[in-house]
């Protein structure tokens, strides 16, 4: 070409080069290409419909049943849509290894949602829509358009809190159904996992738009749980980590999450803490173990046991009524002397308790005597040493007048 004087052009900068890039980019799946249009159309039909759908409350129950179905039928379009970029955009470019971090990412966590369809399609169909929609959010917030995110964010949150809803009651159920202990264990710990998901991902959204009093309550429970984010657990901040859930779940999820659940659950982390107590040889370690104990069990008492209504025995709800009198009866001690009344607060808690695992004293042999010796130095109860003297002699047998 040089030697016959002919002029050399970038082929990139040409007005028809340009257009075929941009033809290709259109026809080619990508997130910018013709599946990110097709989102784009969906969702802002999805917000339209979610409008009219939440000012419906005040009309005739036909009209509101009518955008209520619209509203449904247009969401599952949404997610189709999602879906289908998925699969036509981000598996290609996984596959012609050109995807980026958060591709390759997206692409994983989608096929281990898909994998739960075999084995529990009803966790699958929840975890799908959940997946998807924080797919999509996060490209409405990349975006950096202000009035389309305030738009989608009211839709996110209502829509995220009755997934959560719905995957809470589906595991509340699966409790009541005939389960090994290992079985049963592993709902414990999907049940604390997702509280924390929502806590984690979706109150703080809520926060900055609520200013109801429920919210204003939780403020103070959800900054306690701040500090367990950050950094590695041990066991002890594991246990107390879920209580605090369990606590904050007890005003948010009262219907998905029902007492007799809350109650298991519970019952569960009270199991951890006793294990944690005596298979600790480590002193400080103990303590700190036995500290949460105290607190858990106020926390299941404070929480739970006193907002219950139905108990299967009538025994055990008088036997709750005495020891509820005594907690109460020790307020008086607070503010006139908090040394006594941490006290007398611990023999109580410690000495009901026993109570409770006296009932399969084979299998608590190990936190009985920890909780007796307890006892003890709190100068509740006497250690008599396991011996006898014997004395050698005769012994007459006399009539006394």
């Amino acid at each position: 070409m040089e030697g016959k004087s002919l002029r050399v052009y970038n082929t990139d900068r040409t007005f028809f080069s340009k257009i075929t890039n941009t033809i290709t980019k259109l026809l080619i799946p990508t997130k910018v290409g013709i599946n990110g249009v097709l989102i784009s159309i969906k969702r802002n039909s999805l917000l339209k419909a979610y409008e009219n759908f939440a000012l419906s409350s005040n009309l005739e129950e036909e009209k509101k049943e009518t955008l209520s179905r619209k509203y449904e039928d247009v969401y599952t379009l949404y997610l189709d849509s999602i879906d289908k970029n998925i699969i036509d955009s981000v598996y290609k470019k996984v596959k012609s290894n050109t995807a980026t971090d958060f591709e390759k990412d997206a692409l994983s966590r989608y096929y281990l949602i898909v994998h739960l369809k075999e084995n529990d399609y009803t966790e699958y169909k929840y975890r799908k829509q959940k997946y998807l929609l924080e797919l999509d959010y996060q490209t409405v917030l990349d975006s950096e358009k202000e009035k389309l995110t305030q738009k989608y964010k009211k839709f996110y949150c209502y829509k995220m809190e009755n997934i959560y809803k719905g995957i809470l009651k589906y595991y509340s159920i699966k409790l009541a159904d005939n389960l090994t202990l290992v079985a049963k264990d592993e709902i414990y710990n999907k049940i604390f996992a997702t509280l924390e998901e929502y806590i984690v991902n979706i109150l703080p959204l809520k926060f900055k738009d609520n200013t109801s009093e429920l919210y204003k309550e939780i403020i103070g429970e959800y900054e306690g749980f701040e500090k367990y984010t950050v950094g590695k657990l041990d066991q002890n901040e594991i246990i107390e980590k879920n209580m605090i859930l369990l606590g904050i779940s007890r005003r948010l999820f009262t219907h998905s999450l029902p007492l007799m659940v809350a109650e298991q659950c519970y019952i569960k982390l009270l199991k951890d803490v006793r294990s944690l107590i005596v298979d600790t040889r480590i002193i400080k370690k103990q303590e700190r173990a036995y500290s949460l104990l105290i607190k858990l069990i106020e926390e299941y008492n404070m929480k739970l046991l006193s907002t219950k209504v139905y108990w299967d025995k009538p025994k055990l709800r008088q036997e709750y009524r005495k020891f509820w009198d005594k907690y109460k009866q020790l307020e008086y001690l607070k503010s006139e002397d908090e040394e006594k009344y941490l006290k007398e607060k611990e023999i109580l808690f410690i000495t009901n308790d026993l109570k409770q695992v006296l009932k399969n004293e084979n299998k608590y042999f190990k936190i009985i005597k920890f909780y007796k010796n307890r006892l003890v130095k709190l100068g509740v109860m006497r250690e008599f040493k396991n011996s006898c003297t014997t004395y050698v002699g005769t012994y007459l047998k006399q009539r006394v007048h």
